[in-house]
């Protein structure tokens, strides 16, 4: 009787035992797994200086998830001229050269909203872009990769307008460097789906061309809207297939 007891009480303690490494290791990994959603998961109070940049009468731009992404709300309506605004419009011009697509600008067909990390992850893995809507430009209206309809820009480059923009599908976008507002300089472009804002083809302050971009046409450094520095993308300095100008990004993104 006393050896029954002394080997329930040995096979007691055995599976507490085995209980207790159980639960501390699913604790630790708990641990570590708030941990990791915390670093990615950085909490801002209050939205870059570079938003103040983008068209307010479009956007409607403020901190979302407790601090942790920015919204951006769009009509999609540029603040410039364009042959896509329809007779009529105050913005609209003449552009005889432009192939155009049968869509004009209206206030209910363009309207776009993308959430992005407040702070881009940087740690992260490179994302192919895909077709339809891979950033916003701070005219308000949405960027596009290289591609159009699964093909290459080449076969839609007659219907772009005299910025590198057009409609379709749906709404209107630019392909090619927007020189309405950035025009072989340092100017803010806009933010991409990864949370990494875009600047135009010379690096600030230098006005040169960059000479250290990455595969995306990213790198660190200062910009207009932060002296001290951070990761950002550049339209690259290459005049894209016969095109005639510079496409705004390829890809991929770097802050996922």
């Amino acid at each position: 009787m006393r050896n029954l007891l002394k080997k329930r009480t040995l096979l007691e303690c055995y599976l507490f035992l085995v209980v207790f490494m159980i639960f501390a290791c699913s604790s630790n990994e708990g641990s570590e797994a708030e941990d990791d959603e915390s670093i990615n998961d950085e909490v801002v109070t209050e939205l870059h200086a570079a938003f103040s940049e983008f068209n307010s009468v479009a956007t409607d731009i403020y901190l979302s998830n407790n601090g942790t992404t920015v919204t951006i709300e769009t009509t999609g309506l540029p603040d410039h001229e364009t042959v896509y605004w329809g007779e009529g419009n105050d913005l609209y011009i003449d552009e005889p050269g432009v192939a155009t697509t049968p869509s004009i600008m209206s206030s209910n067909n363009n309207a776009v909203t993308i959430t992005v990390d407040a702070t881009p992850d940087l740690d992260g893995s490179t994302v192919s872009t895909q077709l339809n809507t891979i950033g916003i430009a701070v005219s308000g209206a949405s960027i596009f990769n290289d591609q159009e309809g699964n093909g290459a820009l080449d076969q839609a480059a007659a219907s772009l307008d005299w910025t590198g923009a057009h409609i379709g599908p749906g709404v209107y976008h630019y392909h090619l460097e927007p020189v309405a507002f950035s025009n072989d300089d340092d100017n803010l472009v806009g933010i991409l789906l990864d949370g990494v804002f875009i600047y135009g083809r010379r690096d600030y302050p230098s006005n040169e061309y960059p000479t250290d971009l990455d595969a995306s046409g990213g790198h660190f450094g200062p910009t207009p809207h932060n002296p001290d520095g951070e990761y950002h993308y550049h339209i690259i300095n290459e005049v894209y297939s016969t095109t005639g100008s510079y496409v705004v990004f390829e890809g991929p993104y770097q802050g996922y």
